[in-house]
């Protein structure tokens, strides 16, 4: 990986000599299909042609290209020797004229890893599919370029692929004498360029759209997956929340979508969620759901193709100059997806599962150690590779919701359309935005965005509350702390809300907005209230914090919490209180038992299932380890009593069930779900479907109830590539010494899985019950991380640095050993120190809760 790690500092002295005028590439991926010619990887042919110029003519530069071989290389008409100008990485450009043209004709391989043009082979039928993943960087593995972002230019591609195969760009395309064309694209950077290839299964539809002047927009829409996974494919909603998207962004952002027709594919082995190529959105196929889910699922699918579209404007038309403002783009998106889910589509309740899930992300990145600014400093690709983070998405849209309280929301949108015209296909930087949102606000952008955007860490908000002889509140102060390795105090725009008892229900009666400022703020308006049960310091979600409690409102919760009225601020309280967890101020046990006690209760599922996380991390992680046995068998009992209790055929059974799942150890609950699986228990409404009996069948698994003959039995009744992965994932679960041996092996020194089966091996291997078998391997660990690091493509080597983190070894010594390994390595790349550092976090913080926790049981 380091001769591949293009710097800041080379991309911009490349964009200042260069800048190009487009490309053409022609990929032959006829080699995709039938047996593979000669060892080695499996190659096809590229061949690219790059019209460029050069502001200093004689200079010299390079091009981006990673393949194993490279047939020839010519630079306005003279022949390179390509063993003397390709590295493997790179290809020398010398003596560059003021206008320039580079043919490159190579052997690109076929990925496995799901970087660069992916090969998947469906065991189900033997068809193969292809698909590219570029972001940051990985187009150069598909075809010759310049790979930074403020290098944008046309695109014009042309593919030869097998006769009875379909081929997708982000242009319009069409056969003719055997090769796809596709039309020329708008300027856009390498990494958002797109190919997609195989005998997918193809729904169409379209959008039209007349505007005020009666000019007529009209958008073909596309949708399609893998063909055994089309009797699953819902694809009449996937078009429905399109419509609504495209609706609301044409109603706020003023600028017709750019980029002609809207396809959207779902495709197997995806690394990431979805990725905003224009045109040619891909999304990972679990979003096509092959069982029954919960409401969460569509919503969180809808969200995902919401986000996706706010980057044809954020993003794809308007691109950030290079990866230290990838939150221009990312954080603009993840805000915009959920301002346009809860504006334009079924899921009006969008904001508690941002305020919820989303900003759970965003508060644990911001308490690690490589927390950074949203406007990082981003040195070379690693860096960049690793700042798609919780910072980056959550925080920054976070930070953004915050600004539309700060500015308006007119104001906000306003400053929004005026830059996508200023900036229409051009790159831009941080001072780009806050121009045009000062111009439309009247505000001081400057100090906000060095408050906000250039300081890292999460504020603390309590409430103070001092009542006079009347028992009315005499003063309601809001003090804010931040912790010392970040110390900085910002302003918050809150809402503060009062809340008491009547009938039973936890309701607001008093609720005033001020501007938090500094470390301690009188909120006048509500002097003279009476006195309340419950202070809720960030009411409405309208600030980046984390929400802390005065000892009456904690008291009030403890007893109450499942009666606070209003399904948002109780999602805050919630998300308060798994914060108090991780920071050891509240035993795990005690949040255990408010689970126990109110999950029950909660009415949004996509809360409900976030509790149930929550509830599992906190007994593996934070609970002290002689709690942890009675934690499981709470769990477990109250999982089966709610999922006994809940609606036959409800969502909420079904999330009670599959928690059950999770928490399952005792003889009497694997049981059940053998029986579950077999037919011979039955809870009236629950519907076993395949996808449920792999959630079912992991933890008899894990405890040695289904051996291997079973998992190859069940493999047998879903002989797909879903099927595939859930089994390797449960053989990988075995409580067996032999079982980890192996498992270990093939992740590390092996590269014969590809990316979705490293995942599910990794998510077998590390089972909690297991920790025992799995401390040999805790030593092994720090052994291999620099080799698997030197030799692995990012996308592996960080699913396996992460994913195999002795986190289960939660001692001093594993503490202690992280520490040895980071003192002995200062050297090692900082993208894998980082990683190592951020498990170490982790674990730390696990310790902490841990003490907390027995403390408690001490008391």
């Amino acid at each position: 990986m380091p001769g591949e790690n293009l710097s800041r500092d080379e991309a911009r002295e490349r964009a200042a000599l260069l800048s190009v005028d487009g490309y053409d590439v022609s990929l032959d991926v006829r080699s995709a299909v039938g047996d593979q010619a000669g060892d080695g990887p499996r190659t096809f042919r590229s061949v690219t042609t790059i019209r460029f110029r050069c502001n200093e003519p004689g200079a010299s530069s390079f091009a981006d290209l990673i393949a194993p071989t490279v047939t020839a290389v010519t630079l306005n008409g003279r022949d390179l020797d390509p063993g003397e100008v390709f590295d493997g990485s790179r290809i020398l450009l010398e003596d560059l004229a003021a206008e320039n043209e580079l043919v490159v004709d190579a052997q690109c391989a076929y990925s496995r890893t799901g970087e660069g043009l992916h090969r998947f082979l469906d065991p189900e039928d033997g068809e193969v599919y292809l698909y590219t993943q570029y972001e940051p960087a990985d187009s150069r593995r598909v075809f010759a370029n310049f790979e930074q972002p403020d290098l944008k230019a046309p695109f014009r591609f042309e593919v030869r692929a097998p006769e009875e195969w379909v081929v997708w760009s982000n242009g319009t395309g069409e056969r003719t004498d055997g090769v796809w064309r596709f039309a020329e694209t708008k300027p856009v950077p390498t990494y958002i360029t797109c190919v997609v290839a195989g005998p997918y299964h193809y729904v169409t539809d379209s959008y039209e759209r007349v505007f005020e002047d009666g000019t007529r927009l009209e958008i073909p829409l596309g949708a399609l997956c893998r063909k055994g996974l089309a009797p699953h494919f819902d694809a009449d909603d996937v078009f429905l929340v399109t419509k609504q998207g495209l609706d609301f962004f044409h109603d706020h952002v003023d600028y017709p979508y750019p980029f002609g027709k809207y396809d959207q594919a779902f495709v197997p082995e995806y690394n990431l969620g979805a990725m905003e190529n224009p045109g040619l959105v891909t999304f990972r196929e679990e979003y096509i759901f092959r069982g029954k889910v919960t409401q969460a699922s569509y919503e969180a699918r809808a969200n995902v193709i919401l986000h996706e579209m706010a980057h044809m404007w954020f993003g794809d038309l308007v691109t950030m100059e290079w990866w230290d403002d990838l939150w221009l783009k990312e954080s603009f998106a993840d805000f915009m997806g959920t301002f346009s889910l809860v504006g334009a589509t079924r899921f009006t309740d969008g904001w508690i599962t941002f305020a919820n899930r989303r900003k759970a992300w965003a508060y644990r990145a911001d308490q690690l150690p490589s927390t950074h600014p949203i406007t990082a400093d981003i040195r070379d690709l690693q860096d960049a590779k690793l700042n798609f983070d919780g910072i980056t998405y959550a925080k920054g849209a976070s930070v953004l919701k915050q600004l539309v309280a700060y500015v308006g929301q007119d104001a906000f949108l306003e400053g929004a359309r005026r830059y996508f015209k200023r900036h229409a296909y051009g790159n831009t930087r941080l001072g780009d935005l806050l121009s045009v949102l000062a111009e439309t606000s009247g505000r001081d952008m400057g100090a906000w965005a060095r408050s906000w955007l250039q300081t890292a860490g999460v504020n603390s908000l309590t409430p103070q509350v001092l009542l006079d002889a009347r028992g009315r509140v005499e003063e309601l102060s809001v003090l804010q702390e931040a912790p010392e390795s970040h110390p900085e105090l910002r302003p918050h725009r809150v809402a503060i809300g009062l809340y008491r008892l009547e009938d039973g229900r936890l309701v607001r009666y008093a609720r005033a907005e001020a501007d938090v400022d500094g470390p301690r703020t009188v909120v006048t308006e509500l002097a003279g209230a009476e006195a309340p049960e419950l202070v809720l310091v960030n009411d409405e979600d309208l600030t980046y914090c984390k929400i802390r409690f005065d000892e009456t409102s904690l008291e009030t919760l403890r007893d109450h919490l499942g009666s606070v009225a209003d399904p948002l601020a109780r999602a805050l309280c919630w998300s308060a209180l798994w914060n108090l967890t991780r920071d050891a101020l509240l035993p795990a046990r005690d949040f255990v038992d408010l689970v126990l006690r109110f999950a029950g209760r909660e009415s949004d599922i996509g809360v409900l299932q976030m509790l149930h996380a929550w509830a599992q991390s906190a007994l593996v992680h934070y609970a002290a380890p002689q709690w942890r046995p009675v934690g499981e068998r709470l769990l477990a009992e109250g999982a089966l009593a709610e999922l006994r209790a809940a609606g036959p055929g409800s969502e909420h059974q079904l999330a009670w069930a599959r928690f059950l799942a999770s928490v399952a150890s005792s003889e009497e609950d694997l049981a059940l779900l053998r029986g579950l699986l077999e037919g011979s228990a039955k809870i009236d409404g629950l519907e076993v479907d395949q996808e449920l009996r792999w959630a079912l069948l992991e933890p008899l698994a894990a405890h040695g109830v289904a051996d291997e003959g079973v998992l190859a039995a069940e493999l047998a009744r879903d002989d797909t590539a879903s099927g595939k992965r859930h089994q390797v994932r449960c053989l990988a679960a075995r409580p067996s010494a032999a079982v980890k041996a192996q498992a270990w092996a093939q992740l590390v020194e092996s590269d014969a899985l590809s990316n979705a089966l490293v995942e599910a091996t990794i998510a077998g291997f590390a089972q909690s019950s297991q920790r025992e078998l799995l401390a040999p391997y805790a030593p092994r660990y720090f052994e291999v991380i620099g080799r698997i690091w030197e030799q692995r493509s990012i996308q592996i080597a960080m699913s396996v640095v992460k994913g195999l983190f002795p986190s289960l070894q939660d001692s001093p010594g594993t503490l202690e050993a992280t520490d040895a390994w980071l003192a002995a390595h200062e050297s090692a790349p900082p993208a894998l120190r980082r990683l190592v550092l951020e498990a170490r976090d982790d674990l730390a913080r696990g310790l902490r809760g841990q003490a907390c926790d027995a403390a408690a049981d001490a008391g």
